[in-house]
């Protein structure tokens, strides 16, 4: 864990055990597989912890047998349908936890910069977003579940409490993206660009944590609240 430093009159340095800023790390592996790593609670705030590890519990499971959308996956053909960005004002009403809808939401390549009213909330479960743009948009409490954002951008896009379940954020742009109190379980970030990331409070599994941690794009102050080593 990384620790801060202060100088003493006798110019010894006095160090500090910093706390992650990560609000908990339980394991997300499997619902029924205990973890030998500690759980990490901000402020000791168990109850929280306890909850959150059962959030993360019911998400894993579900998880389990629906793994994350790989990028080298076929994709259907872009949709011709005439308003089909403006159906992400809308989301899906059926299906959230598992990705089923009844009718695919193609939000390729529209462009959601800076939309501040019309995302927050929504359900866009498998949801198709590679190469969208979502650049300083309000995603809060949005839930995101099996969504396909291979190489979209959320450059400062506010997810404060969304949950972010199974979401394929290969070679996205998130730089300055905001997760406070955002549930990140099961999603990938490989080759994504995370500087300046806001992880305050963010819930995220053990197993799901030791991967981000490896993306080396992430800002110092960023993995600091992770908590990576």
């Amino acid at each position: 864990m990384a620790s801060s430093c202060l100088a003493s009159p006798a110019g010894a340095a006095l160090c500090r055990p910093r706390r992650p800023r990560c609000r908990v790390a339980c394991s997300a592996a499997d619902a029924g597989e205990k973890s030998t790593e500690p759980a990490w609670f901000s402020g000791g705030a168990k109850n929280a912890g306890r909850l959150a590890c059962g959030v993360l519990a019911a998400w894993a499971m579900a998880s389990a047998s629906n793994p994350v959308i790989a990028a080298s996956q076929r994709l259907p053909p872009l949709s011709t349908e005439p308003n089909r960005c403006e159906r992400a004002f809308v989301g899906n009403t059926i299906g959230q936890a598992n990705g089923v809808y009844d009718k695919p939401l193609d939000l390729r390549f529209c462009d959601y910069t800076n939309e501040k009213t019309n995302l927050k909330g929504k359900s866009l479960a498998a949801a198709l977003m590679s190469d969208a743009k979502f650049d300083g948009a309000d995603m809060s409490e949005v839930v995101m579940s099996k969504a396909y954002a291979v190489g979209a951008s959320f450059k400062g896009t506010d997810f404060t409490n969304a949950v972010i379940d199974r979401v394929n954020f290969e070679k996205a742009d998130l730089t300055g993206a905001i997760f406070k109190n955002t549930v990140l379980s099961g999603s990938t970030f490989n080759d994504a660009k995370m500087e300046d990331v806001v992880f305050e409070d963010t819930i995220i599994g053990y197993i799901d944590l030791q991967k981000l941690c490896t993306n080396t794009s992430i800002s110092a102050d960023s993995r600091l609240e992770l908590g990576c080593r």
